[in-house]
């Protein structure tokens, strides 16, 4: 009697929807605000939500991150324009 592998069916993976978790410590590397203070603006809309990955782990994906300082970059040009009303100065 031989056994055989079970079979398994191939699974597509499209590398350039991969998107990577990253854990707090990276997370805080690229925002340096408290995790108090960052759990606070999750909770109020204002932050990715994190991915739970078990039972005491957490991630969030790389791009919601990044696309998260771009927003905030984007509202401080918005709010330097705004301040000098948008005219170029001499």
């Amino acid at each position: 009697m031989t056994l055989s592998k079970p079979h398994r069916k191939a699974v597509s993976f499209n590398i350039a929807s991969y998107d990577k978790v990253i854990r707090w410590p990276i997370v805080y590397e690229r925002v340096p605000l408290s995790r108090s203070y960052i759990y606070k603006l999750i909770s109020n809309g204002q932050f990715p939500q994190p991915i739970k990955l078990g039972q005491r782990a957490s991630g969030w994906l790389e791009s919601e991150i990044d696309a998260w300082l771009e927003d905030r970059i984007k509202l401080r040009a918005t709010i330097c324009e705004n301040k000098t009303g948008g005219a170029d100065h001499e």
